[in-house]
Protein backbone atom coordinates (compact mmCIF):
# COMPACT_ATOMS: atom_id res chain seq x y z
CA UNK A 1 0.00 0.00 0.00
CA UNK A 2 1.31 3.45 -0.88
CA UNK A 3 2.06 5.83 1.94
CA UNK A 4 0.90 9.26 3.01
CA UNK A 5 3.43 11.84 4.13
CA UNK A 6 2.56 14.64 6.55
CA UNK A 7 5.39 17.16 6.75
CA UNK A 8 6.38 20.62 7.96
CA UNK A 9 4.75 20.20 11.37
CA UNK A 10 5.63 20.82 14.99
CA UNK A 11 5.17 17.32 16.38
CA UNK A 12 4.74 16.36 20.02
CA UNK A 13 5.44 12.62 19.92
CA UNK A 14 5.46 11.92 23.70
CA UNK A 15 8.22 9.44 22.84
CA UNK A 16 11.89 9.45 23.80
CA UNK A 17 13.73 11.12 26.70
CA UNK A 18 12.21 14.58 26.22
CA UNK A 19 8.85 14.81 28.09
CA UNK A 20 7.10 16.27 25.07
CA UNK A 21 9.09 14.35 22.49
CA UNK A 22 9.13 17.53 20.43
CA UNK A 23 10.25 17.61 16.79
CA UNK A 24 10.26 21.23 15.66
CA UNK A 25 10.19 20.65 11.88
CA UNK A 26 8.88 17.15 11.71
CA UNK A 27 7.14 14.69 9.44
CA UNK A 28 5.08 11.51 9.76
CA UNK A 29 4.82 8.71 7.23
CA UNK A 30 1.63 6.64 7.46
CA UNK A 31 1.21 3.38 5.60
CA UNK A 32 -2.19 1.77 6.03
CA UNK A 33 -3.16 1.94 9.68
CA UNK A 34 0.40 2.29 10.98
CA UNK A 35 3.08 4.92 11.28
CA UNK A 36 6.13 3.78 9.35
CA UNK A 37 8.41 6.69 10.16
CA UNK A 38 8.45 9.77 12.39
CA UNK A 39 11.30 12.26 12.42
CA UNK A 40 12.73 15.53 11.20
CA UNK A 41 11.57 16.86 7.86
CA UNK A 42 15.17 17.02 6.68
CA UNK A 43 15.65 13.30 7.41
CA UNK A 44 12.73 11.94 5.38
CA UNK A 45 13.92 8.66 3.79
CA UNK A 46 14.52 8.75 0.05
CA UNK A 47 12.71 6.64 -2.48
CA UNK A 48 9.39 6.49 -0.70
CA UNK A 49 6.24 5.41 -2.53
CA UNK A 50 4.17 8.43 -1.45
CA UNK A 51 0.67 8.66 -2.89
CA UNK A 52 -0.28 11.83 -1.00
CA UNK A 53 1.90 14.52 0.53
CA UNK A 54 0.44 17.05 2.97
CA UNK A 55 2.28 20.24 3.91
CA UNK A 56 0.98 21.27 7.34
CA UNK A 57 2.57 24.72 7.24
CA UNK A 58 3.98 24.52 10.75
CA UNK A 59 0.81 23.25 12.45
CA UNK A 60 0.93 21.45 15.78
CA UNK A 61 0.54 17.65 15.71
CA UNK A 62 -0.12 15.44 18.73
CA UNK A 63 -1.14 11.83 19.19
CA UNK A 64 -4.88 11.38 18.86
CA UNK A 65 -6.56 12.05 22.18
CA UNK A 66 -7.92 9.08 24.12
CA UNK A 67 -11.05 9.38 26.25
CA UNK A 68 -10.62 6.48 28.64
CA UNK A 69 -13.88 6.79 30.62
CA UNK A 70 -17.28 7.58 29.07
CA UNK A 71 -20.91 6.47 29.30
CA UNK A 72 -21.89 7.50 25.77
CA UNK A 73 -24.78 5.07 25.18
CA UNK A 74 -27.95 6.19 26.95
CA UNK A 75 -31.26 7.93 26.33
CA UNK A 76 -32.72 11.09 27.80
CA UNK A 77 -31.13 13.79 29.93
CA UNK A 78 -31.17 14.85 33.58
CA UNK A 79 -31.35 18.64 33.51
CA UNK A 80 -34.01 18.54 36.27
CA UNK A 81 -31.45 17.02 38.62
CA UNK A 82 -29.05 19.82 37.80
CA UNK A 83 -31.72 22.22 39.03
CA UNK A 84 -32.21 20.14 42.20
CA UNK A 85 -28.49 20.29 42.94
CA UNK A 86 -28.55 24.06 42.47
CA UNK A 87 -31.26 24.11 45.11
CA UNK A 88 -29.06 22.18 47.53
CA UNK A 89 -29.82 18.50 46.92
CA UNK A 90 -26.77 16.24 46.83
CA UNK A 91 -26.04 13.57 44.22
CA UNK A 92 -26.47 10.95 46.95
CA UNK A 93 -29.85 12.36 48.04
CA UNK A 94 -31.12 12.40 44.45
CA UNK A 95 -29.92 8.84 43.91
CA UNK A 96 -31.54 7.51 47.08
CA UNK A 97 -34.82 9.22 46.11
CA UNK A 98 -34.96 7.18 42.89
CA UNK A 99 -33.32 9.67 40.57
CA UNK A 100 -29.81 9.54 39.26
CA UNK A 101 -28.73 6.43 37.40
CA UNK A 102 -32.15 4.79 37.70
CA UNK A 103 -33.87 7.59 35.78
CA UNK A 104 -31.44 7.13 32.90
CA UNK A 105 -31.98 3.37 33.06
CA UNK A 106 -35.71 3.87 32.54
CA UNK A 107 -35.16 6.14 29.54
CA UNK A 108 -32.53 3.83 28.04
CA UNK A 109 -34.70 0.74 28.34
CA UNK A 110 -37.56 2.57 26.63
CA UNK A 111 -35.43 3.71 23.68
CA UNK A 112 -34.99 1.67 20.51
CA UNK A 113 -31.61 0.43 19.35
CA UNK A 114 -31.67 2.97 16.52
CA UNK A 115 -32.45 5.81 18.91
CA UNK A 116 -29.60 4.77 21.17
CA UNK A 117 -27.22 4.53 18.22
CA UNK A 118 -28.20 7.88 16.72
CA UNK A 119 -27.76 9.79 19.97
CA UNK A 120 -24.48 8.07 20.85
CA UNK A 121 -23.11 8.57 17.34
CA UNK A 122 -23.77 12.30 17.54
CA UNK A 123 -21.88 12.44 20.84
CA UNK A 124 -18.99 10.41 19.47
CA UNK A 125 -18.74 12.67 16.42
CA UNK A 126 -18.37 15.69 18.69
CA UNK A 127 -15.59 14.04 20.67
CA UNK A 128 -13.81 13.09 17.45
CA UNK A 129 -14.04 16.64 16.11
CA UNK A 130 -12.10 17.70 19.20
CA UNK A 131 -9.21 15.34 18.47
CA UNK A 132 -10.36 12.07 20.07
CA UNK A 133 -9.35 8.93 18.15
CA UNK A 134 -10.02 6.23 20.79
CA UNK A 135 -12.87 6.14 23.30
CA UNK A 136 -13.97 3.74 26.00
CA UNK A 137 -17.75 3.28 26.31
CA UNK A 138 -19.28 1.68 29.38
CA UNK A 139 -22.63 -0.01 29.66
CA UNK A 140 -24.49 0.34 32.94
CA UNK A 141 -27.72 2.05 31.92
CA UNK A 142 -29.45 -1.22 31.07
CA UNK A 143 -29.05 -3.16 34.33
CA UNK A 144 -30.73 -6.23 32.83
CA UNK A 145 -29.10 -8.76 30.52
CA UNK A 146 -31.25 -7.80 27.54
CA UNK A 147 -30.58 -4.08 27.91
CA UNK A 148 -26.90 -4.36 28.84
CA UNK A 149 -26.48 -6.46 25.69
CA UNK A 150 -28.28 -3.80 23.61
CA UNK A 151 -26.07 -1.01 24.92
CA UNK A 152 -22.88 -2.98 24.33
CA UNK A 153 -24.00 -3.88 20.81
CA UNK A 154 -24.64 -0.21 20.08
CA UNK A 155 -21.13 0.61 21.31
CA UNK A 156 -19.64 -2.08 19.08
CA UNK A 157 -21.64 -0.74 16.13
CA UNK A 158 -20.23 2.72 16.76
CA UNK A 159 -16.76 1.25 16.45
CA UNK A 160 -17.67 -0.34 13.13
CA UNK A 161 -19.46 2.63 11.58
CA UNK A 162 -17.23 5.40 12.91
CA UNK A 163 -13.48 5.54 12.43
CA UNK A 164 -12.86 6.30 16.11
CA UNK A 165 -11.85 3.08 17.84
CA UNK A 166 -14.26 2.03 20.58
CA UNK A 167 -13.36 -0.08 23.60
CA UNK A 168 -16.31 -1.53 25.51
CA UNK A 169 -16.57 -2.03 29.25
CA UNK A 170 -19.37 -3.89 31.03
CA UNK A 171 -20.56 -1.81 33.98
CA UNK A 172 -23.62 -3.83 34.88
CA UNK A 173 -22.60 -3.43 38.55
CA UNK A 174 -23.43 0.28 38.30
CA UNK A 175 -26.57 0.54 40.43
CA UNK A 176 -29.39 -1.63 41.72
CA UNK A 177 -32.23 -1.73 39.16
CA UNK A 178 -35.78 -1.04 40.37
CA UNK A 179 -36.95 -4.63 40.03
CA UNK A 180 -34.47 -5.65 42.74
CA UNK A 181 -36.13 -3.60 45.48
CA UNK A 182 -34.60 -1.10 47.86
CA UNK A 183 -31.26 -2.74 48.56
CA UNK A 184 -32.22 -5.98 50.23
CA UNK A 185 -31.64 -7.85 47.00
CA UNK A 186 -28.19 -6.44 46.16
CA UNK A 187 -26.49 -9.82 46.50
CA UNK A 188 -29.07 -11.42 44.19
CA UNK A 189 -28.40 -8.73 41.62
CA UNK A 190 -24.64 -9.24 41.85
CA UNK A 191 -25.26 -12.96 41.29
CA UNK A 192 -27.18 -12.04 38.14
CA UNK A 193 -24.42 -9.72 36.92
CA UNK A 194 -21.82 -12.44 37.39
CA UNK A 195 -24.00 -14.75 35.31
CA UNK A 196 -24.25 -12.23 32.48
CA UNK A 197 -20.51 -11.77 31.97
CA UNK A 198 -19.84 -15.14 30.32
CA UNK A 199 -22.49 -14.86 27.57
CA UNK A 200 -21.70 -11.20 26.88
CA UNK A 201 -18.01 -12.04 26.64
CA UNK A 202 -18.74 -15.04 24.39
CA UNK A 203 -20.62 -12.69 22.06
CA UNK A 204 -17.52 -10.49 21.77
CA UNK A 205 -19.13 -7.51 23.50
CA UNK A 206 -16.76 -6.91 26.41
CA UNK A 207 -13.17 -5.66 26.53
CA UNK A 208 -13.13 -5.02 30.30
CA UNK A 209 -15.32 -5.17 33.41
CA UNK A 210 -16.05 -2.23 35.71
CA UNK A 211 -18.05 -1.77 38.92
CA UNK A 212 -19.16 1.07 41.16
CA UNK A 213 -17.81 0.51 44.66
CA UNK A 214 -19.38 3.18 46.85
CA UNK A 215 -21.77 3.56 49.77
CA UNK A 216 -24.60 4.38 47.32
CA UNK A 217 -23.68 1.46 45.05
CA UNK A 218 -21.92 -1.84 45.86
CA UNK A 219 -19.62 -3.04 48.63
CA UNK A 220 -16.05 -4.28 48.37
CA UNK A 221 -17.27 -7.84 48.87
CA UNK A 222 -19.86 -7.55 46.10
CA UNK A 223 -17.32 -5.91 43.80
CA UNK A 224 -14.85 -8.73 44.50
CA UNK A 225 -17.42 -11.29 43.34
CA UNK A 226 -17.78 -9.47 40.01
CA UNK A 227 -14.00 -9.25 39.67
CA UNK A 228 -13.60 -12.95 40.47
CA UNK A 229 -15.87 -13.81 37.57
CA UNK A 230 -14.05 -11.36 35.27
CA UNK A 231 -10.75 -12.95 36.26
CA UNK A 232 -12.14 -16.42 35.52
CA UNK A 233 -13.06 -15.22 32.04
CA UNK A 234 -9.68 -13.55 31.47
CA UNK A 235 -11.16 -10.05 31.35
CA UNK A 236 -9.28 -7.06 32.79
CA UNK A 237 -11.02 -4.98 35.44
CA UNK A 238 -11.30 -1.31 36.40
CA UNK A 239 -13.25 0.42 39.14
CA UNK A 240 -15.27 3.52 40.00
CA UNK A 241 -13.52 4.02 43.33
CA UNK A 242 -13.49 6.44 46.25
CA UNK A 243 -15.62 9.15 44.65
CA UNK A 244 -17.63 10.12 47.74
CA UNK A 245 -16.02 8.04 50.49
CA UNK A 246 -13.10 5.74 51.14
CA UNK A 247 -14.51 2.24 50.69
CA UNK A 248 -11.15 0.58 50.10
CA UNK A 249 -12.06 0.02 46.48
CA UNK A 250 -8.73 1.18 45.04
CA UNK A 251 -6.73 -1.32 47.07
CA UNK A 252 -9.21 -4.06 46.14
CA UNK A 253 -9.00 -3.26 42.44
CA UNK A 254 -5.21 -3.11 42.60
CA UNK A 255 -5.15 -6.59 44.13
CA UNK A 256 -6.77 -7.79 40.88
CA UNK A 257 -4.20 -5.92 38.76
CA UNK A 258 -6.83 -3.42 37.64
CA UNK A 259 -6.14 -1.36 34.55
CA UNK A 260 -7.45 1.74 36.32
CA UNK A 261 -9.22 3.19 39.31
CA UNK A 262 -11.39 6.17 38.42
CA UNK A 263 -12.52 9.28 40.39
CA UNK A 264 -10.38 8.80 43.57
CA UNK A 265 -11.28 11.96 45.46
CA UNK A 266 -11.24 10.01 48.75
CA UNK A 267 -8.51 7.47 48.02
CA UNK A 268 -6.34 6.67 51.03
CA UNK A 269 -2.57 6.46 51.27
CA UNK A 270 -2.95 2.67 51.35
CA UNK A 271 -5.01 2.80 48.15
CA UNK A 272 -2.40 4.94 46.42
CA UNK A 273 0.39 2.58 47.48
CA UNK A 274 -1.54 -0.44 46.25
CA UNK A 275 -2.18 1.20 42.88
CA UNK A 276 1.49 2.10 42.53
CA UNK A 277 2.57 -1.46 43.29
CA UNK A 278 0.09 -2.90 40.78
CA UNK A 279 0.79 -0.38 38.01
CA UNK A 280 -2.85 0.69 38.07
CA UNK A 281 -3.65 4.00 36.36
CA UNK A 282 -5.49 6.77 38.23
CA UNK A 283 -8.17 8.10 35.88
CA UNK A 284 -9.24 11.53 37.13
CA UNK A 285 -12.64 12.90 36.18
CA UNK A 286 -12.76 16.65 36.85
CA UNK A 287 -16.03 17.06 34.94
CA UNK A 288 -17.97 15.18 37.60
CA UNK A 289 -16.07 16.98 40.37
CA UNK A 290 -17.07 20.30 38.80
CA UNK A 291 -20.69 19.45 37.96
CA UNK A 292 -21.38 18.04 41.42
CA UNK A 293 -19.63 21.00 43.07
CA UNK A 294 -17.40 18.73 45.09
CA UNK A 295 -14.73 20.27 47.30
CA UNK A 296 -12.29 17.43 47.94
CA UNK A 297 -9.91 16.94 45.02
CA UNK A 298 -7.96 13.73 44.40
CA UNK A 299 -4.59 13.62 46.21
CA UNK A 300 -2.47 14.67 43.24
CA UNK A 301 0.78 15.09 45.17
CA UNK A 302 0.43 11.63 46.73
CA UNK A 303 -0.19 10.08 43.32
CA UNK A 304 2.85 11.90 41.91
CA UNK A 305 5.12 10.85 44.76
CA UNK A 306 4.04 7.23 44.41
CA UNK A 307 4.58 7.27 40.65
CA UNK A 308 0.98 6.36 39.84
CA UNK A 309 0.25 7.15 36.16
CA UNK A 310 -2.47 9.81 35.89
CA UNK A 311 -5.02 9.78 33.05
CA UNK A 312 -7.77 12.32 32.40
CA UNK A 313 -11.19 11.52 30.89
CA UNK A 314 -14.52 13.23 30.28
CA UNK A 315 -16.69 10.73 32.19
CA UNK A 316 -19.38 11.86 29.75
CA UNK A 317 -22.75 10.92 31.23
CA UNK A 318 -26.13 12.65 31.56
CA UNK A 319 -26.10 13.03 35.32
CA UNK A 320 -22.74 14.27 36.56
CA UNK A 321 -20.56 15.15 33.56
CA UNK A 322 -22.59 16.19 30.50
CA UNK A 323 -19.62 17.40 28.49
CA UNK A 324 -18.34 16.43 25.06
CA UNK A 325 -15.00 18.26 25.12
CA UNK A 326 -11.97 16.39 26.37
CA UNK A 327 -9.94 19.57 25.94
CA UNK A 328 -12.23 21.39 28.37
CA UNK A 329 -11.71 18.56 30.84
CA UNK A 330 -7.93 18.91 30.44
CA UNK A 331 -8.28 22.58 31.38
CA UNK A 332 -10.32 21.57 34.44
CA UNK A 333 -7.66 19.04 35.43
CA UNK A 334 -5.16 21.88 35.54
CA UNK A 335 -7.32 24.60 37.10
CA UNK A 336 -9.22 22.41 39.61
CA UNK A 337 -6.70 19.66 40.40
CA UNK A 338 -3.39 21.45 39.83
CA UNK A 339 -1.95 19.34 37.03
CA UNK A 340 0.56 20.84 34.64
CA UNK A 341 -0.25 21.14 30.95
CA UNK A 342 2.22 18.34 30.24
CA UNK A 343 0.63 16.07 32.85
CA UNK A 344 -2.85 16.75 31.50
CA UNK A 345 -1.90 16.04 27.89
CA UNK A 346 0.01 12.89 28.76
CA UNK A 347 -3.09 11.95 30.73
CA UNK A 348 -5.18 12.05 27.54
CA UNK A 349 -2.60 10.22 25.44
CA UNK A 350 0.16 8.07 26.98
CA UNK A 351 -1.54 7.21 30.28
CA UNK A 352 -5.04 7.06 28.81
CA UNK A 353 -3.83 4.33 26.44
CA UNK A 354 -2.40 2.45 29.41
CA UNK A 355 -5.72 2.80 31.27
CA UNK A 356 -7.33 0.89 28.40
CA UNK A 357 -4.58 -1.71 28.20
CA UNK A 358 -3.46 -0.45 24.78
CA UNK A 359 0.22 -0.22 23.88
CA UNK A 360 -0.12 0.74 20.21
CA UNK A 361 -1.28 4.35 20.61
CA UNK A 362 -0.97 7.46 22.77
CA UNK A 363 2.45 8.24 21.28
CA UNK A 364 3.79 8.92 17.79
CA UNK A 365 6.48 6.44 16.77
CA UNK A 366 7.21 3.93 14.04
CA UNK A 367 5.06 0.81 14.36
CA UNK A 368 2.26 2.45 16.34
CA UNK A 369 -1.21 3.23 15.04
CA UNK A 370 -1.48 6.24 12.77
CA UNK A 371 -3.74 8.10 15.18
CA UNK A 372 -3.01 11.81 15.41
CA UNK A 373 -4.58 15.25 15.48
CA UNK A 374 -3.49 18.40 13.65
CA UNK A 375 -4.15 21.65 15.52
CA UNK A 376 -4.25 25.29 14.46
CA UNK A 377 -2.17 26.17 17.50
CA UNK A 378 1.44 27.12 18.13
CA UNK A 379 2.18 25.58 21.53
CA UNK A 380 0.97 22.27 23.01
CA UNK A 381 -0.01 24.07 26.23
CA UNK A 382 -2.65 25.90 24.19
CA UNK A 383 -4.63 22.66 24.05
CA UNK A 384 -5.15 23.12 27.77
CA UNK A 385 -5.09 26.92 27.90
CA UNK A 386 -8.00 27.71 25.57
CA UNK A 387 -11.45 27.19 27.08
CA UNK A 388 -13.63 26.02 24.20
CA UNK A 389 -13.30 26.91 20.54
CA UNK A 390 -12.56 24.79 17.48
CA UNK A 391 -8.82 24.28 17.20
CA UNK A 392 -8.66 20.91 15.44
CA UNK A 393 -7.84 21.01 11.71
CA UNK A 394 -7.54 17.29 10.94
CA UNK A 395 -8.12 14.05 12.83
CA UNK A 396 -6.47 10.88 11.52
CA UNK A 397 -7.70 7.53 12.88
CA UNK A 398 -5.80 4.44 11.83
CA UNK A 399 -4.35 6.29 8.84
CA UNK A 400 -7.70 7.61 7.60
CA UNK A 401 -8.58 11.29 7.85
CA UNK A 402 -12.00 12.20 9.21
CA UNK A 403 -14.04 14.93 7.63
CA UNK A 404 -14.72 17.57 10.27
CA UNK A 405 -17.74 19.75 9.58
CA UNK A 406 -19.90 21.95 11.79
CA UNK A 407 -18.17 20.86 14.97
CA UNK A 408 -18.51 17.11 14.36
CA UNK A 409 -16.31 14.44 12.81
CA UNK A 410 -18.62 12.59 10.47
CA UNK A 411 -18.42 9.04 9.25
CA UNK A 412 -17.45 10.31 5.80
CA UNK A 413 -13.69 10.12 5.42
CA UNK A 414 -10.82 10.13 2.98
CA UNK A 415 -7.61 8.15 3.01
CA UNK A 416 -4.99 10.38 4.61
Amino acid sequence: MSSTLWRNARIMTFSGPDPWGAIERGALLADGTQLKWVGRDMDIPRGLDVAVENDLDGALVTPGLIDSHTHLVYAGQRAAEFELRLQGASYEQISRAGGGIRSTVAATRAASDEELFASAAARLDQLAADGVTTVEIKSGYGLALEHERRCLRVARRLGRERLVEVRTTCLAAHALPPEYGDGADEDDYIDAVCGWLAPLHAEGLIDAVDAYCERIAFSREQTARVFDEAKRLGLPVKLHAEQFSDCGGAALAASYGALSCDHLEYVSAQGVAAMAAAGTVAVLLPGAFYALRETRAPPIDALRRAGVPIAIATDHNPGSSPTLSLRLILNMACTLFGLTALEALRGATVHAARALGLSDRGRLASGLRADFAVWDLEEPAELVYWIGGNACRHVVCGGTRLDIAQGAATSASVRA
